[in-house]
C-alpha cells in the first residue's frame, strides 16, 4: 500500500486516560452519518473507559499525484478536528492519502476491532451497508448507526 500522508490528530484530552488496549473505530462515511456514529461510539466509549479513533481514509483519483490531493489537506485537518470535537470522549483523527480506501482500512484496524459506520438504510444495499458487511466478513465487530 502507498500512503503519501498519515496524520494522527488529537482533538478531545479532556477525558480520563483510558486503557491503550481499548479503542473503537469509527469510520469516517459522510459527515451527518459520521456524526452519529460518534455519537454511538461516544456512547459505548464512556461506558467501556474506551478511546475512539476516527479513520479517515481520503481517496485520491488516479491522475492526481497522492502527494498533493485535490482538496487540501489543511481544510480536511481542520473539517475533522470539528466533527471529531463533537464528541464527549477522547477522539483522535487519523487521516490518510490513499488510491484504495479498503486497502487502508484492512492494514489500519487491528484483527477483531469494535467498528462503529454510520449510514442510511434503505431497501437496497447502500454503500455504507456494504462497507459494514465487508468489515464484519473481515472478522471486526460492526455496528451500524442509522441516520435519518
Amino acid at each position: 500500500m502507498s500512503l503519501a500522508y498519515e496524520r494522527c490528530l488529537a482533538a478531545k484530552t479532556d477525558a480520563p486516560e483510558a486503557e491503550a488496549g481499548i479503542g473503537i473505530d469509527v469510520v469516517f462515511t459522510t459527515v451527518e452519518a459520521t456524526l452519529a456514529a460518534l455519537r454511538k461510539a461516544g456512547d459505548l466509549a464512556s461506558r467501556l473507559n474506551a478511546r475512539i479513533h476516527l479513520v479517515v481514509a481520503q481517496v485520491v483519483p488516479y491522475p492526481t499525484p497522492l502527494a498533493s490531493p485535490p482538496v487540501l489537506v489543511d481544510f480536511n485537518e481542520r473539517r475533522f478536528h470539528a466533527i471529531a470535537g463533537e464528541s464527549s470522549v477522547e477522539t483522535t483523527v487519523l487521516v490518510y492519502l490513499c488510491r484504495d480506501s479498503w486497502q487502508v482500512l484492512s492494514t489500519v484496524l487491528r484483527p477483531h476491532s469494535l467498528v462503529v459506520v454510520g449510514g442510511r438504510r434503505r431497501w437496497w444495499p447502500t454503500a455504507e451497508e456494504r462497507l459494514a458487511r465487508r468489515l464484519r466478513r473481515s472478522k471486526h465487530e460492526v455496528i451500524f448507526t442509522e441516520t435519518e
